[in-house]
């Protein structure tokens, strides 16, 4: 196994909740570090995510951010945190801060329609993704 950096990727987002696609710049590292092996995407933020979901149809997104808004709305009556964030930290619950994906001749596994997506839930901000390859040919 070859050791290999963590890289950060920089992500800014424009509205309080978006789903911003990740592939490309993930496939990137994944072809300049990875022969065989696995990509780990971690978000380090309370109020953001990451998912793999379709990449082929964009209403998927907006289905997901209007569902996850139904499901955990803005306001509720029983949201104690202060920062007026209460639903930021439950959506990233559910939705997860970190995906996994496996490498093999330097491309990442994802199926036909899959992609990595950043998920913002108290936007706009900037954010970092680290991005941390692992190549298991010993090779590269």
């Amino acid at each position: 196994m070859r050791q290999l950096t963590t890289q950060t990727l920089s992500v800014t987002s424009r509205s309080r909740c978006e789903i911003i696609d990740l592939t490309g710049q993930v496939e990137k590292i994944v072809r300049e570090n990875v022969k065989s092996g696995f990509v780990i995407v971690y978000v380090p933020h309370t109020t953001a995510g990451v998912t793999i979901n379709e990449n082929a149809d964009p209403d998927v997104k907006s289905d997901f951010l209007k569902k996850l808004e139904r499901l955990v709305p803005k306001t509720e009556p029983y949201y104690e945190h202060g920062e007026g964030n209460s639903d930021s930290h439950v959506k990233t619950a559910l939705v997860g801060n970190s995906a996994t994906v496996l490498v093999e001749d330097g491309r990442l596994l994802l199926g036909r329609w899959q992609g990595i997506y950043f998920c913002e839930f108290d936007g706009p901000r900037r954010r970092e993704v680290y991005v941390r390859p692992v190549d298991l040919s010993g090779g590269g």
